[in-house]
């Protein structure tokens, strides 16, 4: 009995420990991360994409965190800066991937803006991309004989279109191209800023 409690006392301690060094301390480094001024939250159409985008198992294939010139030449990719912890303020979860069977996307919303583009490309990736490995995603469409009014058509190549029907974007394929689209983080990052703002007060101290 009496070696229990300077047991239980050490094991306590032990877990305190633990929680503190991985989880409180990393919530307090985490917590002051504000987003850039430019990086806006995610729109209820973008939320219902990134939610299709989860659930497809894009991160399978594709990443999105640039990485420093010095480690890779994703900037010659032209992929866009390297990523910092502020460019991921609205991401739950979180989407960088460990695999690039494909390109990353940090930027797509940048380097392929065109809406009619996205939605081609997730009917019938060879459409637009002939060597693209990347399957096709035709259950986030429909064929019709003839669009009706409020349709989004898509232009799809008549080789790629079922018996030369009008391909029409389901309201999940319009989703997740709005996600696609709001990918676009050119602005400057947060670290870039930081070292920009104390060049010039280290400049303007007397």
């Amino acid at each position: 009995m009496n070696r229990l409690l300077p047991l239980g006392i050490t094991a306590l301690a032990i877990l305190a420990l633990a929680m503190l060094f991985l989880l409180i301390g990393p919530a307090l480094q985490i917590a002051p991360i504000q987003p850039p001024e430019e990086l806006q939250p995610y729109s209820k159409a973008e939320l219902r994409g990134r939610a299709h985008y989860v659930g497809l198992g894009c991160v399978y294939c594709h990443s999105q965190q640039p990485r420093e010139s010095s480690q890779a030449p994703d900037q010659a990719r032209g992929w866009g800066r390297a990523s910092t912890p502020a460019d991921y303020v609205y991401d739950q979860p979180h989407q960088l991937g460990t695999m690039r069977t494909g390109p990353d996307l940090f930027n797509i919303g940048q380097r392929q803006p065109s809406r009619a583009w996205q939605l081609t490309h997730l009917y019938a990736p060879r459409a637009v991309q002939p060597d693209s490995i990347m399957p096709a995603f035709p259950f986030l469409f429909e064929t019709k004989d003839s669009a009706d009014a409020d349709d989004v058509v898509v232009d799809v190549p008549e080789a790629f279109r079922p018996n030369g029907e009008v391909v029409v974007a389901r309201q999940a394929a319009l989703d997740l191209v709005d996600y696609l689209l709001s990918l676009d983080h050119s602005y400057p990052a947060a670290h870039e800023e930081l070292r920009d703002n104390g060049y010039r007060r280290d400049r303007d101290t007397p």
